[in-house]
């Protein structure tokens, strides 16, 4: 079946990877941005005749009035994502990350569905085990995740909505993120050869940027016994610590030599093992690895370098 898709904040990391996709399995999609990082990830899209891109802020109503009129499915991706860059503009990233996405769930209609990425990061800390599932108690420690929870709560009480609590993302992009956790480790081996770590025990759950992307077409493909649901999104064979991680990069780049700090503490306090046997149960199995990830971005690396202030 096609749908007309709204992609709020489609030119960013997930956006970029998942509108192509969106497009190819028959879709028409229009994509709102306001391309505040001056990115050009969709101009591979602009041949497409079922695209359309519209540059635009989120907390504008009659924006989203306009846009929304006319779509039955809508992906709101748009945020200030992550806890360093909503602490830099508190104020913006409760704009945007809340007080807009209230105002599109009431302007939603019943009959319009909603697929949104929240956080496996509301968990914070899991049981005595660190063990989560989508009925754990949320511990969100940041603003960006005691938002989404809070988001979260009212968009299930949209009748046509599905809430995917992601993993943290990793993988090449057009709009590509270097801050993300394996993504930095893995940039950090490819041209430091070396990274400190703080509280290398803590674990986190990783999920591939095109993983993420088939998530949502599992979605719309699966949507009558899916729909009403929250779904931690994540790789179930990838619940590993900071150490495990650099392990992991150093089997590939064995020049990669990582130091673990004894006295200091991470200001990012997340430490959890979360199941994915929801989403598991309805299908859906990612197909790419941590390994396969941390590969792509070695090759990826190879053509980008965050040098911008840099002599060479």
């Amino acid at each position: 079946m096609s749908y007309n898709i709204l992609v709020t904040g489609g030119a960013g990391y997930l956006g970029s990877t998942m509108v192509p996709d969106l497009l190819a399995a028959g879709h028409k999609v229009t994509v709102l941005d306001n391309f505040m990082f001056k990115q050009t990830s969709l101009n591979h899209c602009a041949y497409h005749p079922h695209f359309s891109v519209v540059k635009g802020d989120i907390r504008v109503k009659e924006t989203m009035v306009s846009l929304m009129k006319d779509a039955d499915v809508i992906i709101p991706l748009a945020a200030l994502v992550g806890a360093p860059l909503c602490s830099l503009d508190p104020v913006g990233a409760t704009t945007v990350n809340h007080d807009a996405i209230t105002l599109m769930l009431k302007l939603l209609s019943k009959e319009q569905i909603v697929l949104m990425p929240t956080t496996n990061s509301a968990y914070g800390t899991g049981d005595e085990n660190n063990y989560c599932n989508e009925e754990s108690p949320l511990r969100p420690l940041s603003q960006y995740a005691i938002e989404k929870v809070e988001i979260e709560k009212q968009l299930m009480d949209h009748p046509n909505a599905i809430s995917f609590r992601l993993a943290t993302v990793f993988g090449m992009s057009p709009r590509m993120r270097i801050d993300l956790l394996v993504n930095d480790f893995t940039y950090r081996a490819v041209y430091d050869r070396f990274v400190v770590l703080f509280e290398s025990h803590f674990k986190r759950n990783y999920i591939h940027v095109r993983d993420v992307s088939r998530v949502f077409r599992h979605a719309l493909n699966n949507y009558d016994t899916m729909k009403g649901e929250i779904y931690n999104v994540g790789l179930s064979n990838a619940n590993v610590s900071k150490k495990e991680l650099c392990e992991q990069i150093q089997k590939q780049l064995p020049e990669f030599i990582f130091v673990e700090e004894k006295i200091g503490k991470d200001p990012d306090q997340r430490n959890y093992i979360v199941s994915n046997d929801k989403i598991e149960a309805t299908g859906f199995k990612p197909e790419f690895s941590l390994d396969r990830g941390i590969s792509e971005l070695i090759k990826g690396y190879t053509m980008i370098r965050n040098a911008r202030y840099g002599n060479v």
